[in-house]
């Protein structure tokens, strides 16, 4: 999807003032580079992982920039959390923010490469539970949080591979065609609020799961996280209220 309104915008360190922003997946790649940037365009990042060292660095480089609103870590696994831990993260924002102006999904994982015929069907469990169902649950439980925004933006995370079915992908493609679906029912479904929701596909960058997928790719010719944060940026800011229901291309 295109937009003129995108192709137009630009950013700088206000563009997120005291907007409260809640990242998946905000120790590596893609979450990581979003996480920082929101920081340096105003927001309150709260960051998301289940790996609390990791998240104690991304913590400690974002107020290392200066001039930043601190950000704040929510410790939760995907794989193994329960429905309570999820009741207990909505309880604590809104004791802690009353709010939420964003929800942007970016936590993923990649599986198997592997034929369908021989794809064990634990990790495909695996990767469906974690791509698809735990962004589901976890969007759900933030729901009450992003309605007390005046202008709410929820944003996933999509794949070329969740348009077009590919061999080999397996369950990381089921998941992503999820995601798409999910991103459109909800979007129908609260078109005529203001929560507006969309999807991102990021295309190639350089990343570890990129890197996992094809290992012989020529990473040097791939955009970094960094060179692709604009249209989250968009998508969270207010210059894109009214948008919702769209797919967008990172590249």
């Amino acid at each position: 999807m295109q937009n003129n309104a995108l192709q137009n915008f630009t950013y700088d360190s206000y563009t997120l003032e005291k907007k409260i922003i809640f990242v998946t997946g905000a120790t590596d790649g893609i979450g990581k580079a979003l996480s920082i940037q929101l920081a340096k365009s105003g927001a309150k990042v709260i960051l998301h992982g289940r790996n609390k060292k990791k998240l104690e660095l991304v913590y400690d480089e974002i107020n290392a920039i200066g001039d930043c609103t601190k950000p704040s870590i929510a410790l939760l696994d995907f794989e193994y959390s329960s429905t309570e831990s999820y009741s207990s993260l909505t309880n604590s924002i809104l004791e802690d923010f009353n709010y939420l102006d964003g929800l942007v999904h970016c936590a993923g994982i990649l599986g198997d490469r592997t034929p369908i015929e021989q794809y064990n069907p634990e990790i495909w469990q695996k990767v469906i539970h974690v791509n698809l169902t735990a962004p589901f649950v976890l969007t759900q439980a933030l729901l009450p949080c992003l309605k007390l925004s005046n202008n709410p933006s929820i944003i996933f995370t999509g794949s070329g591979v969740g348009k077009a079915g590919k061999a080999f992908w397996g369950a990381y493609s089921a998941s992503k065609f999820g995601t798409e679906a999910l991103n459109q029912i909800l979007a129908d479904e609260t078109r005529h609020t203001s929560l507006r929701v969309n999807s991102i596909n990021p295309g190639a960058v350089r990343t570890k799961m990129r890197f996992a997928a094809y290992p012989a790719e020529n990473r040097d010719s791939l955009k970094s996280p960094d060179e692709i944060l604009t249209p989250f940026i968009f998508l969270l800011s207010d210059s894109s209220i009214g948008i919702t229901g769209g797919n967008f291309e990172a590249q």
